[in-house]
């Protein structure tokens, strides 16, 4: 496959980064912090001052960034990965931005001869250090088949669903649900405990039921013992279900329980939280009522 490289070495990115170092593998990356890369480059990571140059030096080169605006950032001008891309090369964006942008940014990779994928993630910090993320994908088969065994280093579940856009637009749909089950899990724990019932055996009744999904098996403790830095936080999610709208919103289609998730996620932002993880919405829900 030859030398990979990353451009985002953020909570997702630093981790999904180090998964791909091998020894016998070159593995370039940069990110706007450079201190962020400093752990990465004691590992054999390559460091390199622009997304240009990543993607100059890598055959295959990733980038995981926050919103559409990063997105073009990394992407465009003199500096950036599409100055560097070249025939043949593949440029994988595993961010969460709106299918669009993506969209766009593909049709200039074209221009050059290049392709380009859309493969975000499912899961958090603890499965990209496992290589345990689902990866969903979009773009053409043939640049799926080229990078299919690097994505399968990161995540036990890897699929192309389509064409350029469709993944994000699956990846949206995918957080809609996260975030209203999250919400609706708080709101039960905080009426069981509001009636009495002690909160941690709240948590553990509704895990162990049959409501308790993967997901609230492994974030629904949070709701006892909130991370200081967020698995998945509250500023995101608040991005995603904008886009989420906004996507329903071209292709008419009712979110009326996403809206209602967006309001709680946007007062959360407003009350502090927007780094703090999804788990929060419970404290914010308590704040609400009083407590």
């Amino acid at each position: 496959m030859g030398a990979l490289g990353f451009v985002g070495l953020g909570a997702m990115g630093s981790r999904i980064t180090d998964r791909l170092l091998a020894p016998d593998r070159r593995v370039y990356g940069t990110n706007r912090t450079p201190g962020r890369g400093a752990a990465l480059v004691e590992r054999g990571m390559v460091w390199r001052d622009t997304p240009r140059q990543v993607a100059e030096a890598a055959d295959v080169v990733f980038s995981m960034v926050t919103d559409d605006r990063a997105l073009r950032a990394v992407t465009s001008g003199p500096d950036g990965i599409l100055a560097g891309l070249e025939p043949g090369k593949v440029y994988v964006d595993m961010s969460t931005v709106s299918p669009q942008a993506s969209i766009e940014v593909a049709a200039r990779v074209r221009e050059i001869g290049a392709e380009m994928l859309d493969a975000p993630v499912s899961g958090s910090v603890p499965a990209a250090e496992e290589g345990t993320l689902t990866i969903i994908v979009g773009g053409s088969p043939e640049a799926f088949e080229r990078v299919e065994p690097i994505l399968r280093q990161l995540g036990t579940t890897v699929r192309r669903i389509g064409e350029n856009g469709s993944a994000l637009l699956m990846k949206l749909a995918l957080n809609i649900s996260l975030a209203e089950q999250v919400l609706a899990f708080s709101e039960g724990v905080l009426l069981a405990e509001r009636g009495g019932i002690d909160r941690s055996v709240a948590v553990s009744v509704l895990i162990d039921s049959g409501l308790g999904s993967p997901m609230l098996k492994s974030r629904g403790p949070l709701v006892l013992d909130l991370p200081d830095r967020g698995w998945f936080d509250v500023a995101l999610m608040r991005k995603d279900l904008h886009l989420a709208l906004e996507s329903a919103g071209s292709l008419n289609v009712p979110l009326p329980s996403a809206a209602v998730a967006k309001q709680l996620f946007t007062a959360a932002h407003a009350m502090g939280y927007g780094d703090r993880d999804i788990a929060v919405v419970y404290e914010v829900l308590a704040e609400m009522a009083g407590q």
